[in-house]
């Protein structure tokens, strides 16, 4: 991403978003920043269509209206799994992405594979995905 692009997101967020914390508008930057490489990695061409007011981004692939959500089990916090299927409906959402995001170049699979169970994750996202950040890797999982 461009200097001058992440400017004018971040701007944007602290715009739009002047009712959040510090910290609050950090981690949303954090998944705009998220968001933008995942795009410039995946091998098909993604619309980002919005990604201001919730953690789900909301993008169109391939014609149909698709969900996402960044993760990185080291610093995220737990997540309301109900909220998600009320966004998807609310939001004529097609599909739901689930992203570990890992900053780590040498990663236990195991971490991944446990939380997927314990969470349920493959039962309420379409597609899982490991995102290499530095790396600029991805690996679908599901």
């Amino acid at each position: 991403m461009e200097l001058a692009v992440f400017q004018e997101l971040t701007e944007e967020i602290t715009l739009e978003c002047f009712y959040m914390t510090d910290s609050q508008q950090e981690e949303k930057i954090i998944q705009l920043i998220d968001l933008h490489h995942f795009v410039e990695c995946y091998h098909d061409p993604i619309r980002i269509l919005d990604y201001i007011h919730h953690p789900i981004n909301i993008i169109e692939n391939e014609d149909i209206r698709k969900g996402i959500l960044f993760y990185d089990v080291r610093h995220s916090q737990p997540i309301d799994w109900n909220a998600f299927e009320e966004f998807k409906r609310r939001n004529q959402l097609k599909e739901l992405w689930f992203v570990f995001v890992e900053e780590d170049v040498v990663t236990d699979p195991a971490r991944y594979t446990d939380f997927i169970i314990e969470n349920s994750t493959d039962l309420l996202y379409d597609r899982i995905f490991r995102f290499n950040f530095f790396q600029s890797a991805i690996q679908q999982l599901k």
